[in-house]
């Protein structure tokens, strides 16, 4: 078998954005029977351990799910701590991000959000928008079918208005539209507590992405889950749609 070329190599030992769907928090708590609350305050560390590991690992962009479209389903009180969370994560870690390096990108609908919760979200943005060391996107109030939807509107009003033409690569313009449209496309998708599924999340981005199930309640994330999943990542081969050229010459 002929060697890859390096930059090929490089591409494929590198997660360079990973994406986690952080999911168990519930389950973790009921196991010990506590309140919900609990799990999901025991969430956050696992959150914070897991961003501090991430540059270590040579991720560059990390994009977790703390708040879906769907989660405004859930009861008032359950919804009213998982908002909560938000603001207890960027008040404890806020600082130690801005002077780390760390850039900060909160990805979803504003519409519907409450006014605290805005101005935690202009504040953490604001003050790490110069940052470039390292991306943190937390994807809040936020579904990809939404953030799709939301796309193909404003990308109808451009197309309408003759801003943007008939020809031309679409496909790469309409990614434009999207949320999350600063960063590179998830190359890992990993999701926590051992279900299997996206649950509406990077619909659109996760066209190539590889994914890693693990199965570990995400209260109890850390570094060590978080390398055993890029050390996954690595032994897999991304093709793109495309074959490896032995396959091609390979008999049969």
């Amino acid at each position: 078998m002929s060697p890859k070329p390096a930059k090929d190599v490089a591409a494929m030992m590198s997660a360079r954005h990973v994406a986690i769907i952080m999911d168990g928090n519930g389950r973790w708590a009921k196991r010990r029977g506590m309140p919900r609350s609990v799990g999901h305050q025991a969430g956050v560390n696992a959150l914070k351990r897991t961003v501090e590991a991430a540059p270590q690992l040579g991720i560059e962009w990390l994009t977790v799910f703390g708040f879906s479209t769907e989660n405004w389903r859930r009861p008032a009180s359950e919804v009213s701590e998982l908002m909560g969370l938000l603001k207890a994560y960027v008040k404890s870690d806020l600082a130690r991000l801005e002077r780390e390096g760390v850039r900060v990108r909160i990805i979803g609908r504003r519409d519907g959000l409450p006014a605290d919760i805005l101005a935690i979200i202009d504040d953490a943005e604001a003050r790490t928008a110069r940052n470039d060391r390292f991306n943190l996107q937390v994807a809040f109030n936020y579904g990809g079918r939404a953030d799709i939807t939301d796309a193909a509107v404003r990308f109808a009003a451009d197309v309408a208005a003759g801003r943007i033409g008939p020809g031309g690569h679409l496909e790469a313009e309409f990614g434009r539209y999207l949320s999350t449209a600063a960063g590179p496309p998830p190359d890992l998708i990993v999701r926590t507590s051992g279900e299997q599924r996206l649950s509406n999340f990077l619909l659109w981005e996760a066209a190539y992405a590889e994914f890693v199930f693990q199965d570990i309640l995400w209260p109890d994330y850390g570094p060590d889950a978080l390398r055993a999943a890029v050390q996954e990542y690595m032994s897999r081969e991304r093709r793109y749609g495309g074959v490896d050229a032995d396959d091609v010459l390979a008999p049969g």
